[in-house]
């Protein structure tokens, strides 16, 4: 309190809690490894944006459900522009030397990237959905919850699927749903916004599919053909 009896007025520190954030890297290298605090540092990072993106992602459905494909193309937007930074983000990874990794990478077992929620959660909701990875997260009461949660959610193929057919396109069957984007995509100007849409969705899987394809690089850079060290091969 301060002597006028009120509280401390909010400061930038306060707002994002950054004594805490910057309190949340506890490296387990010993003696300390250098590259291991950048290590931590970009994954928390990735997992504040997969928060995020996980958040665009439910907007856009709650907004294609509600017929405003305005703000779900905004939505798509910022999700696809914070997907572009995530691409980048890997080569800064890259810039670790090899002998730098490997000076904290046994600590590291047997945690995994794939052991990622927020990515599962995304993998979800983007309709990439194997039900078998639920089995992956029994040991984890909170993250099988989440998981499962959002397996059973509409993916965004999905609400959008759903969009266009309450606007008079047939999508019952594989056929229809292809000839109904042939005709969006045909008659941009008569079906903008559903053209944009379709845009940014395509957009979004080639990020997911970039992401994944940069990363496969970088880990086979830092470990060669190592087994992960989740098990995983690299």
């Amino acid at each position: 309190m301060s002597e006028y009896g009120k509280s401390a007025p909010l400061s930038y520190n306060k707002y994002l809690k950054v004594p805490e954030l910057i309190n949340l890297q506890e490296t387990l290298s010993d003696p300390k490894s250098h590259d291991e605090l950048l290590f931590i540092v970009i994954h928390q990072t990735y997992e504040l944006w997969f928060k995020q993106i996980l958040h665009e992602s439910d907007a856009t459905i709650k907004w294609l459900d509600e017929n405003r494909t305005f703000r779900a193309n905004h939505s798509l937007r910022v999700l696809v522009g914070i997907e572009k930074v995530l691409i980048t983000q890997i080569h800064l990874l890259e810039s670790m030397a090899q002998i730098g990794f490997l000076e904290f990478r046994d600590k590291l077992n047997p945690a995994s990237g794939f052991q990622s929620m927020q990515f599962r959660e995304l993998e979800f909701v983007s309709g990439a959905k194997d039900e078998k990875l639920l089995q992956s997260f029994t040991d984890d009461e909170f993250a099988h919850k989440r998981l499962t949660e959002r397996f059973d959610k509409p993916s965004l193929a999905d609400a959008f699927w759903n969009l266009l057919e309450r606007n008079d396109f047939k999508v019952e069957t594989s056929d229809e749903k292809i000839k109904s984007v042939v005709v969006i995509l045909t008659n941009p100007e008569k079906h903008s916004e559903f053209f944009l849409m379709q845009d940014l969705l395509v957009e979004h899987d080639e990020n997911i599919a970039l992401w994944r394809y940069h990363h496969v690089l970088m880990v086979e850079r830092m470990m060669g053909m190592k087994r992960g060290t989740g098990g995983s091969e690299g």
